[in-house]
């Protein structure tokens, strides 16, 4: 095993924690391949955090760009992530369309544009996170329609949950990642949510993506079928979901509940037996 994949693993561990563990869950091959695929994606999507000026984000993504453009053209940077992703890359045949896909979502977030409906919400999810599943299911061999299908409803639900349990972050920073339709359709305040009030408006607005999040996770079971076990990895982000969407609904979809992102008791055993019982 290349010793440069235990890197990966350690960025998966300690800065994807949910998907770390999902990725528990492919064999020893497929599981190093994975984690340098969502190391990747931690150093793309912390972009905008890392950064003082867009342009400077934009350096960034180019670098990453470029750095994709090695592996296809068979001359890896020297890198701790890129090295290992060229590997995942030969030994399991990953198109570079997806990685694009990611980064040209991730270019978008430099700018401070709020989605203007939950559609754009969601395609923000497929993007992102969809895009990031297409590739872990390529890994896993898996390809199918259904499951192609599945994947793409977790991925989703996995990015939507995300983004509300990241809202007391983002107003922090005076960042509005919640779709203006429906702040407007609930008469919600952007003050409000820039000061950490909790409103009936703002939940009523959270409610609402949450259950865009749950009608998304019915899709992924409904979807899984035959193949849920070996692309459990991806399907098992669905799961994951579920268990803070459950949270936030017990927190009266109050998002800025520090409750919701306390640690989840037996989460490990959870996904467990979902693998085993073959349902997300």
């Amino acid at each position: 095993m290349n010793p440069a994949f235990s890197a990966c693993g350690e960025i998966a561990r300690t800065q994807d924690p949910d998907r770390y563990l999902s990725a528990l869950f492919a064999s020893p091959a497929e599981r190093e391949a994975l984690f340098a695929v969502l190391a990747f994606n931690h150093e793309v999507a912390k972009t905008r955090d890392v950064v003082s000026e867009t342009m400077l984000g934009q350096i960034r993504l180019q670098w990453w760009r470029e750095a994709i453009d090695g592996i296809v053209a068979g001359a890896p940077r020297q890198h701790e992530v890129v090295q290992p992703l060229a590997e995942a890359f030969q030994l399991f045949g990953l198109e570079r369309d997806p990685f694009d896909e990611i980064l040209d979502a991730r270019e978008a977030d430099l700018e401070d544009a709020p989605f203007t409906s939950l559609g754009d919400m969601k395609a923000y999810g497929e993007a992102t996170a969809g895009g990031l599943g297409r590739i872990m299911l390529r890994i896993l061999g898996e390809d199918r329609a259904p499951v192609l299908e599945a994947a793409r409803a977790a991925s989703t639900a996995w990015a939507l949950t995300g983004l509300l349990r990241s809202v007391p972050f983002h107003a922090r920073v005076k960042r509005l990642m919640l779709p203006r339709d429906l702040l407007a359709e609930h008469g919600a305040a952007i003050g409000d949510y820039n000061e950490f009030r909790d409103t009936p408006a703002l939940r009523s607005v959270v409610q609402g993506v949450a259950m865009a999040a749950r009608q998304e996770i019915q899709v992924a079971r409904s979807a899984g079928g035959a193949g849920f076990k070996r692309a459990a990895p991806v399907l098992l982000q669905a799961r994951l979901a579920r268990l803070y969407l459950d949270r936030l609904e017990k927190a009266g979809f109050n998002a800025f509940d520090p409750a919701i992102n306390a640690v989840i008791p037996l989460k490990a055993w959870s996904l467990w037996w979902g693998r085993l019982a073959g349902r997300v």
